[in-house]
């Protein structure tokens, strides 16, 4: 899948980018490079993001020892590893292209806190033995902004007693749920096109970035990027949206569905410092997961480009 569609041009157009997002394009391919593999296959985690059996959009996280992700031909992922029971996207995972089902349509991103390198990967995944394969439609780097330095271990079996995963569900967003959202300093983003294909992303910034202003509703500054609006141009066309916010310390997941929309009004924008554009989540669905990954963190280093936050 090459160049860009309806939504992304709209979204750079209306920018004012359409001329560096036409220079960027030229690094969007299927293939994945050979440094590209080695990053990967060094990684111990992977955020994937796509559609439920209901149409929702979300994004979650997948883990293994390094060496789970792989590239056997340059426009081919292999992930080792499947989402446990309880994840928002284990069924659309766990049957894709079984007995006739289509593959599952995924937007994946693979990053490296530790030395803010990121991956992002598009296209179809059918499930393989204990894990997937998903052929690719796109492949392209990300630069490393607002990416926060952390380094990673993995806790040892039995190392954190009574840490047996528990799923809670719900609508809107609890205080504790609101406090999480309020101090992080990243989260992933999941989106997808009119046709399904879909996305993940990175967005971060330091904490305070994203606002709550209701149990349902968020806000976050859109700072300055490589101007393809890969997420913003699906948004232009579909607004189901997911998120992934990890809690580095506990190595819980919190996901949330719903739809989201860009703020382009100047008067908004100007009050959110670095702000080049807003958005707007609304959510309609919420699930935590306790214990949901094996991977602690060290405590952040901000990256310096993080724009400042309103008081």
């Amino acid at each position: 899948m090459s160049g860009y569609h309806r939504g992304e041009t709209a979204a750079q157009e209306r920018a004012g980018l359409a001329r560096r997002a036409a220079s960027a394009g030229r690094a969007i391919g299927s293939d994945i490079p050979e440094v590209a593999a080695d990053f990967l296959a060094r990684q111990p985690f992977l955020v994937l993001g796509g559609a439920d059996d209901r149409g929702r959009i979300w994004a979650t996280q997948l883990t293994g020892e390094p060496g789970f992700l792989s590239v056997p031909a340059p426009d081919t992922l292999v992930v080792g590893a499947l989402p446990p029971p309880g994840d928002p996207l284990a069924g659309l995972l766990s049957g894709a292209g079984a007995e006739g089902a289509a593959p599952a349509r995924v937007g994946m991103i693979g990053i490296e806190p530790a030395t803010r390198r990121r991956m992002r990967m598009n296209g179809r995944a059918v499930r393989a033995g204990d894990g997937l394969r998903v052929d690719l439609d796109q492949a392209l780097g990300n630069c490393p902004k607002y990416i926060q330095e952390r380094r990673h271990r993995r806790i040892t079996p039995g190392e954190e007693t009574g840490q047996r995963p528990t799923v809670t569900d719900g609508d809107a967003l609890s205080p504790a749920q609101q406090e999480a959202l309020r101090t992080a300093d990243t989260f992933f983003i999941a989106t997808a096109s009119d046709r399904g294909d879909a996305d993940a992303s990175h967005r971060g910034g330091n904490p305070g970035f994203v606002q709550v202003l209701t149990p349902r509703l968020l806000r976050w500054p859109d700072y300055a990027g490589n101007g393809m609006f890969l997420t913003l141009g699906n948004l232009e066309l579909n607004p189901a949206a997911g998120l992934l916010v990890p809690d580095w310390d506990t190595g819980a997941s919190l996901h949330l569905t719903g739809t989201a929309r860009t703020v382009w009004d100047e008067e908004a924008v100007a009050r959110v410092p670095g702000a080049e554009r807003l958005v707007e989540f609304e959510v309609t669905a919420v699930r935590e997961v306790t214990a949901a990954s094996p991977l602690r963190w060290s405590e952040p280093a901000f990256h310096r480009f993080n724009p400042p936050v309103a008081g």
